[in-house]
């Protein structure tokens, strides 16, 4: 293949052949595994390096009151100043470069994928790497999973718009990143795909579900040279197992208890963020972190266990060395210094506090029921495990990546049944007594609700060509050509020759494009921005105009979909839009312009040529198609044996090049002028414009 064909460069091509097919995705989807996974690699170093150059130890915390090597004029002061430190550090990063690093991330991404198509800005991965391994390197008492999620999406869905993805494909890729993320994290590949599939994407499609996978696999394949191939939670007991069917009533009391303590994990969270917010009302948020720091140093000082992300104390907790009322300080420790670390800006996840929270209090749980009923009621071990995945599943209320994660990170299998177990319970409870989730409350309260939208993405495979009406053939764009080259410098370009037209032209503009393999979204978005003629709809490769489409035909298409009533279908219009009403809220995102055409609207006044005849019968000028009729205040299909009168007004999609040679032109009817081979007004395609 040459370096340039028809005027485009390879590049373009590329791009073109990677968004077209299922194949390009596919590839995507693999080499943004291998992106997720160096990026899990690198924040763990990096995690880790900031934790040494406040430490002096890669870990730290579970020995308790032990000052920092590096600061040992200190003393236990060190605990008090380091997380001020941190937040002079991390604070202004976040409030300068990427305001949406703040916090746990996964609702950021979730939302991106629910209602933005997607789209994340590139300089949140790096701002989110940066600003959560400072706050947990300075004690933030954070996970790490909140962070590499929004790591590996922002990375998915800035190689998806950079190729000019399709919305419905770069919410997958979106999805794919999340999930190589949680992969190469936690060595832990399965619960990767059930992370990005069940929280991120949230709809389980075939396609979507493949495409994932080979992310997660990918990601995990690379991270292993680095990170090693060991279960992720293998310093856990080994070969814990109920010793008696009738134990698994103790399970299910665990479950309860369990739910209820992640339910509680999620309303303190949020009500400490709020006294937080009324706290700081008014001041600089940059220098939040810094000043707010000092009262989370003062927690620390108490408890020094709460210091970063956890996992070690975990390990001492389940091998025993811990008193039972010492592992209920630290479970509603853990809780009361994760949501100081959030209210006070911190950036970092939820995942790892609510494992620690529930290996701690089903441990103390497990010593209860040792103590009461003796060694037949198996190890404390084991609830400890069981209590982890149901803290988490009450929290997110994510029954699958629940599951996966407990089995899959401790690598024993023999605990599947009494996690299944478990993880239902704690679902039940959750539904029952809690509307949102600890990611999506979050979204709750910026008046965002993806569950309320979540029934509508059963339609997110309804693309731009099936609601559109189809140009027969298509007509072709000129390569290398733009609204720069084909306007003048003022943006106008020339007017057409007015003699050709048979009224007066009162309007032009260029037009922009959507992709045929579009979903509906982006559809939405545009007709509402620019204007209501509708939008030429372009082939994958950008070569061909195949038709057009109007905001009728795509809510036409949607009553027929969606079954039922009128109600159902207004809900479904309100979730395919997702997008504020301000038309300027919406160019955010950069418009595709078609090259080498523009629409021109016609009006009909009585001493019109056009006046009392046919729209088949005009001449219009060569190769313009007619795509819209205003007539009254009403949108009409061009159809030939449409009689246009005086008032009617006529859009028409000229290609540039053609104005100069409309006077030349003649005849009466359509066939003459140049467009006779296209179907301007034909049907559309299944379940588009009649």
């Amino acid at each position: 293949m040459t370096a340039v064909e028809d005027g485009r460069p390879a590049l373009a091509q590329a791009a073109a052949w990677l968004r077209a097919g299922r194949s390009g995705m596919f590839l995507l989807a693999l080499l943004v595994g291998v992106g997720a996974g160096l990026g899990a690699v690198a924040f763990r170093y990096l995690i880790n390096f900031f934790t040494w150059l406040a430490t002096g130890h890669s870990q730290f915390g579970q020995a308790g009151y032990v000052g920092s090597s590096h600061l040992p004029w200190l003393g236990l002061g060190f605990f008090v100043v380091i997380p001020a430190i941190g937040g002079l550090l991390y604070g202004p990063l976040i409030y300068k470069w990427a305001r949406e690093a703040r916090g746990h991330g996964v609702p950021e991404v979730m939302v991106a994928v629910a209602d933005n198509g997607g789209r994340i800005r590139w300089q949140v991965a790096v701002v989110k790497s940066l600003a959560s391994a400072i706050c947990i390197g300075s004690g933030g008492s954070v996970g790490r999973e909140g962070p590499i999620v929004q790591i590996g999406s922002a990375l998915a869905s800035s190689v998806g718009q950079w190729v000019k993805m399709p919305e419905n494909r770069l919410r997958i890729m979106v999805a794919c990143g999340a999930a190589g993320g949680i992969s190469a994290t936690f060595n832990a590949p399965i619960t990767g795909v059930f992370f990005g599939v069940e929280i991120i994407l949230r709809e389980f499609a075939v396609d979507a579900l493949f495409t994932v996978m080979l992310s997660a696999m990918v990601a995990d394949a690379v991270a292993i040279p680095f990170l090693g191939d060991k279960p992720f939670l293998s310093g856990f007991p080994a070969g814990i197992v109920l010793h008696s069917p009738r134990n698994y009533i103790f399970v299910a009391v665990l479950a309860v208890l369990a739910a209820l303590l992640g339910l509680a994990f999620k309303n303190v969270l949020y009500k400490i963020e709020d006294w937080c917010d009324a706290l700081w009302k008014g001041r600089p948020e940059w220098a939040r972190p810094a000043v707010l720091g000092l009262a989370f140093g003062l927690l620390l000082l108490a408890l020094p266990q709460m210091y970063g992300v956890g996992y070690p104390v975990m390990f001492k907790a389940t091998a025993g060395n811990y008193a039972t009322w010492f592992l209920i300080v630290l479970a509603l420790g853990k809780i009361l210094a994760t949501s100081v670390s959030m209210g006070i800006g911190g950036s970092g996840g939820i995942f790892a506090p609510s494992l620690f929270i529930g290996v701690t209090a089903g441990m103390a749980y497990g010593d209860a029921v040792d103590h009461l009923f003796g060694p037949g009621a198996g190890a404390p071990a084991l609830y400890a495990v069981v209590a982890m995945g149901a803290v988490f599943t009450a929290a997110a209320r994510a029954p699958l990546t629940s599951l996966a994660s407990v089995v899959e990170m401790t690598g024993d299998f023999s605990l599947t049944l009494p996690v299944m177990l478990a993880v239902a319970i704690a679902t039940t409870v959750s539904r029952a007594l809690s509307y949102g989730t600890i990611y999506t409350t979050k979204l709750l309260r910026r008046g965002t609700d993806i569950d309320q939208a979540a029934p509508w993405r059963a339609l997110a495979d309804l693309k731009v060509t099936d609601v559109m009406r189809p140009f027969t053939p298509a007509l072709p764009v000129p390569p290398g050509s733009g609204p720069a080259e084909l306007a003048g410098q003022d943006g106008s370009g020339e007017q057409p020759d007015v003699a050709a037209l048979p009224a007066t032209m009162t309007e032009r503009h260029d037009v922009q494009a959507l992709f045929a393999s579009e979903s509906l979204g982006p559809a939405l978005r545009q007709l509402a921005v620019y204007g209501r003629d509708g939008l030429p709809v372009v082939s994958a490769d950008e070569r061909h105009l195949e038709g057009w489409v109007t905001s009728e035909g795509v809510l036409r298409t949607l009553a027929r979909r969606v079954a039922g009533t009128a109600a159902e279908t207004a809900h479904a219009q309100a979730a395919a839009d997702g997008e504020p009403d301000d038309a300027q809220a919406m160019l955010e995102h950069p418009p595709f312009p078609l090259p080498g055409y523009y629409v021109a609207e016609i009006t009909i006044t009585a001493d019109s040529a056009a006046a009392g005849r046919k729209l088949g019968d005009v001449s219009w000028p060569p190769a313009s198609i007619p795509v819209l009729v205003l007539r009254g205040g009403s949108l009409k299909q061009p159809r030939p044996g449409t009689i246009l009168g005086p008032g009617d007004r006529v859009s028409l999609l000229i290609p540039a090049g053609h104005e100069d040679t409309a006077s030349s032109t003649g005849g009466s009817g359509n066939a003459e002028s140049g467009s006779e081979d296209v179907d301007y007004a034909g049907s559309s395609r299944a379940g588009g414009n009649e």
